[in-house]
């Protein structure tokens, strides 16, 4: 079997187990006082031109997701989300389980607009603070969506303008950063992510890494005993150079970009055959997710030889999501081509 289902099946690139085999004898510091750590915090700092951000390694996306929310609201503040954001749908009430609410919003192909932003807010602090209303503190965001959509920079700016209307920061999940910075219809650059937002992620799970996420953290209001909300967590892991090491590796030579734009290539080619079988798609993806609606006869056929993951239903099928990864090869896409034609 042929794995289409998600982009983190495989371990890590081979560049990091070469590097950690290498430096498996050495000692360092713990809880990411070490210098991997800071060589892979430099390293970022400069690749999105912001010298002042705080950079912090976290095991895994959940963590980081829950963990900025929690420590940057009080208990009486909210977080602003599409519907379908994955600290909505996929990571078990944790964000509610931090006490604070999530004020969903209905998404268009997995995105939010200003405009929906702006009347959420607008209930609030136009109408004199109810007093017994959550009040709307940070906009979430994943980029690309859980749909594998993009914002495009303005649309970023114009999210950005609201947040800075209303004293609400920004925060995107960026889980998936290197798919979406890689798609070729892509307008926005990491360095514009540090510009516009308060804080957001590179991925590390899903885009190369055996495990991790980098946090980016540019708004001083958010910086002071972060890594203490972490620790209160457990997501401070002792052998934090494990993480450092990883995130220098992908970024050091821009490997990182490198690897997921080409699975972002090779989704293009998914997507054109299955276009050109006239198979239908459920929503239209520049990413390395594309998602069809297949006939019970077609996923029974593609089933036999590949895993894809099944999202949904509709009146004429199942929502397939065929994603690549950084470690998905040339072979592969050409045997699941060579089946789709055959369709």
């Amino acid at each position: 079997m042929i794995r289409f289902n998600n982009d983190y099946n495989h371990g890590a690139h081979p560049k990091i187990l070469e590097t950690l085999t290498v430096i498996n004898n050495d000692s360092f510091g713990g809880y990411g006082e070490d210098e991997w750590c800071k060589k892979a915090a430099d390293l970022i700092r400069k690749k999105v031109n912001c010298p002042d951000a705080a950079v912090h390694f976290f095991p895994g996306a959940t963590q980081a997701n829950f963990i900025v929310i929690a420590s940057a609201l009080s208990s009486v503040q909210s977080v602003i989300a599409a519907d379908t954001g994955h600290i909505n749908c996929h990571e078990a009430a944790s964000v509610e389980n931090t006490n604070h609410k999530i004020q969903t919003l209905p998404n268009k192909d997995g995105k939010i607009t200003a405009a929906q932003i702006d009347a959420c807010a607008r209930s609030y602090y136009e109408e004199n603070e109810p007093e017994y209303y959550t009040e709307p503190k940070m906009v979430y965001i994943s980029f690309p969506t859980e749909q594998g959509t993009l914002y495009s920079l303005e649309e970023l700016k114009a999210i950005r303008k609201v947040c800075d209307k209303y004293g609400m920061y920004l925060f995107v999940d960026g889980a998936r950063l290197g798919y979406g910075l890689g798609a070729a219809e892509n307008d926005i650059r990491v360095e514009d992510f540090a510009a516009l937002t308060d804080v957001f992620y590179f991925g590390g799970t899903k885009c190369g890494a055996l495990f991790g996420e980098a946090v980016v953290i540019t708004s001083d209001n958010l910086k002071r005993r972060f890594k203490a909300y972490m620790k209160q967590n457990g997501a401070v892991l002792a052998k934090g150079w494990l993480l450092g090491l990883q995130f220098y590796t992908l970024l050091e030579n821009d490997l990182y970009f490198e690897i997921t734009r080409k699975a972002d290539m090779l989704a293009m080619k998914i997507r054109d055959a299955f276009a050109k079988k006239g198979i239908p798609f459920w929503v239209e993806s520049p990413t390395n997710q594309q998602f069809v609606i297949l006939s019970p006869q077609q996923q029974d056929i593609l089933g036999k030889n590949y895993t894809f993951e099944k999202t949904g239903n509709t009146p004429d099928g199942i929502v397939a999501r065929f994603c690549t990864s950084w470690a998905t090869t040339e072979e592969e896409v050409a045997q699941l081509i060579a089946d789709i034609e055959k369709l």
